[in-house]
């Protein structure tokens, strides 16, 4: 191994996506925006349509240009357009963009018109997350727009929007969430605004929410492998990436010896320190010294001292470590290895975060 090494296993994304698929009748969106997660965009999308999306979703239209230049042709939707971007490589490439204000329409529909044909839309409502999404009280005006200019010009395939608090079981928001999306549903009814499409369901939703399932499910960490419950999935996800680094030195020292940067960790008797080719800089957290664990020499191991820009320290005073041993820094914790879900509690954060911030120096092996 040579540096910083991220192994992702295409074959659990292409499983998670089928017990996905298994679990709603609906169809599948799977999101691959930042990069497919940190997992990569194309090898990530191409898995996922094996294992039975047949929609992809991203943030921005770059990453959607990008899949399509890969020739990739599967149906892709855009929910973050830009102000000044222009829309007519979308619509010449036939991505879906989600509108959530009317100037994203009106830039379409120009868009629309340079290109000779019919911008795809989904239209976006607020239903709680006051994020992006039309409010409810400008709801209807964004819907009439849309159902005049339905047409040559503009071809509504979705109404959607987006859950807040799915991933906490039983909170009340997400039953008013879904019943202020029903009301949203029947307002774009009454203007003439009939999508094949309808989709409010994030992982969380996806599987724990019925009702949220719709035509449509978008599930994001999911597909990765992590379930966003605070409880167990009620399907088998499989994590698909497993972290590693080598051993770069290993030295031994004496008791007292202060470590890294700071001097925020001392050895207690002599050890051997092993300094590890991974730092923050790879989207090691630099909160994890002194509080997560790793995998090194059939034993997990704390982080000794600061994390450090391109290495950390680990205290080894039971086994011998020689340069270009392994350190596993996550996994799907079948052979003892830290999970990705425990990493992100020991510096209190997310999965999604740590698997979005892996650096360009991080080496990507698919199998």
């Amino acid at each position: 191994m040579v540096g910083c090494e991220a192994e992702i296993d295409l074959a659990a994304i292409g499983h998670n996506v089928s017990a996905l698929r298994r679990l709603r009748a609906a169809e599948v969106m799977a999101v691959v925006k930042a990069d497919g997660y940190g997992h990569g965009l194309v090898p990530v999308a191409r898995a996922a349509l094996a294992g039975g999306a047949t929609w992809l979703g991203t943030a921005y239209l770059p990453e959607a240009l990008a899949l399509r230049a890969a020739g990739i042709t599967a149906p892709v939707l855009c929910w973050l357009p830009r102000p000044g971007e222009d829309l007519a490589p979308a619509v010449r490439a036939g991505v879906d963009v989600s509108v959530s204000d009317r100037w994203v329409l009106d830039e379409l529909l120009a868009a629309a018109r340079r290109t000779g044909r019919a911008a795809r839309v989904h239209l976006k409502v607020d239903t709680g997350c006051a994020r992006a999404g039309a409010t409810p009280a400008r709801w209807p005006e964004l819907v009439l727009a849309a159902g005049k200019s339905a047409g040559d010009e503009l071809d509504v395939v979705g109404v959607w929007s987006h859950l807040a608090n799915a991933d906490q079981p039983g909170h009340p928001s997400t039953d008013r969430q879904v019943a202020l999306f029903a009301e949203a549903l029947e307002v774009a009814a009454a203007h003439g605004i009939t999508p094949r499409l309808r989709h409010l369901a994030n992982s969380a939703a996806a599987l724990s929410v019925p009702a949220a399932a719709y035509d449509l499910v978008r599930p994001g960490i999911a597909i990765y492998g992590v379930n966003p419950l605070p409880g167990p999935s009620p399907v088998d996800l499989v994590p698909a990436m497993t972290l590693r680094a080598p051993v770069m030195l290993a030295r031994q020292v004496a008791a007292g010896t202060p470590v890294s940067y700071g001097h925020e960790y001392v050895t207690t008797r002599e050890t051997t320190l092993a300094l590890v080719a991974a730092g923050y800089a790879d989207g090691v957290p630099r909160a994890a010294g002194n509080r997560a664990e790793v995998l090194l020499a059939g034993r997990r191991r704390r982080i000794s001292g600061r994390v450090c820009m391109d290495q950390f320290v680990l205290d080894v005073p039971d086994a011998p470590v020689l340069a270009g041993d392994p350190v596993v820094l996550f996994g799907p914790g079948t052979g003892g290895e830290p999970t990705l879900v425990e990493l992100a509690e020991a510096v209190g954060t997310i999965p999604n975060e740590l698997l979005t911030r892996l650096g360009p120096r991080v080496r990507r092996v698919y199998r």
